[in-house]
């Protein structure tokens, strides 16, 4: 560990996801690969969603910005820890691991509000059907995006400044694949406690604010949904909330996992396999998720197959 004076920090060391240089390739080769589906995956969904006319809707409007979210905050991330597996040592100037903290987390608080303004569309489509088009709005829409993207900015922004106006002088090597707070405060010599304590109280109200809708949202759902005397109807209501269920629970199980448990549980390599999850892998699950659950969108991916293909045999013939 590299001992430095406070007033000389210029950079910070990525440790990243391992130090055994067999392992280094493989797992770049692995973590490209999902990078890349990820990418397509996510810029492919909200190509599909803005090109087809059938999913001009609120939902799809939502899922597109849920879409760009994902994109964005793994691009925060990924490219960076590939470059882990490339050099020996992986370098991060202070204003670049500045920048990365604040987009990571603007990025995953969005997300977090996101997946809360979804659960309050799916119970409008299904508790209120009839005025569905007329509540879900356009300009309602937008608010409900405006205001996660206008939250998590000023949460990431206030929770950055706190994060890096405090002085590092015990080592400027971080034990982790890319900046994020924890590893961040275990290198200060400052005192933390009131870093600590906004910490816990912005994720605890956001959080909590997101899991009641989500919560509230779904027990009105439900509801509704057992009340209906056709079971093609409940079987089509479910399915309409499935894959916005299992988003909610993959991404907010890895959350609760990484900091709900006990502090004394806290251990860096721990959070550093949750990580990858909620920073790389959900990323990648979600087009899956909302792709291969849902009818319409397989039906657009169809329409969009076969355009290409009748594309293909048009400049065939015409050669």
């Amino acid at each position: 560990m590299a001992q430095i004076n406070c007033t000389q920090v210029t950079e910070f060391i990525l440790v990243g996801l391992t130090d055994r240089q067999d392992l280094k390739m493989p797992l770049f080769v692995v973590f490209l690969s999902i990078y890349l589906f990820t990418v397509v995956g996510n810029l492919g969904l909200i190509l599909i969603i803005r090109t087809d006319a059938k999913l001009n809707t609120p939902m799809y409007f939502f899922l597109s910005n849920l879409a760009f979210v994902d994109f964005c905050y793994t691009s925060v991330i990924t490219p960076k820890m590939l470059g882990n597996f490339l050099y020996q040592q992986n370098v991060i100037s202070f204003n670049a691991c500045a920048a990365q903290l604040g987009c990571f987390l603007a990025f995953m608080i969005a997300e977090c509000m996101l997946l809360a303004s979804m659960a309050y569309d799916r119970y409008v489509a299904i508790c209120n059907p009839l005025l569905y088009m007329v509540i879900m709005s356009p300009g309602i829409c937008i608010q409900l995006v405006a205001a996660p993207y206008s939250y998590s900015f000023l949460m990431a922004l206030f929770h950055t400044m706190l994060t890096f106006r405090l002085s590092y002088c015990h080592s400027n090597v971080i034990n982790h694949f890319y900046c994020d707070d924890m590893p961040l405060l275990r290198l200060t010599c400052s005192d933390t406690h009131s870093k600590q304590l906004w910490i816990f109280a912005c994720a605890g109200i956001t959080f909590i604010s997101c899991v009641l809708i989500i919560f509230v949202s779904y027990v009105f759902i439900i509801s509704a949904i057992l009340r209906m005397r056709s079971a093609d109807g409940r079987r089509k209501a479910f399915s309409t909330c499935g894959s916005h269920m299992l988003a909610v629970t993959i991404f907010y199980g890895t959350l609760i996992f990484m900091y709900l448990q006990p502090s004394s549980n806290h251990a860096l390599d721990t959070d550093k396999k949750a990580s990858v999850f909620y920073t790389v892998v959900i990323p990648m699950l979600n087009p899956l998720i909302y792709s291969l659950r849902n009818k319409d969108v397989k039906e657009a991916l169809k329409k969009v197959s076969i355009n290409r293909n009748q594309a293909s045999v048009f400049l065939k013939f015409k050669k």
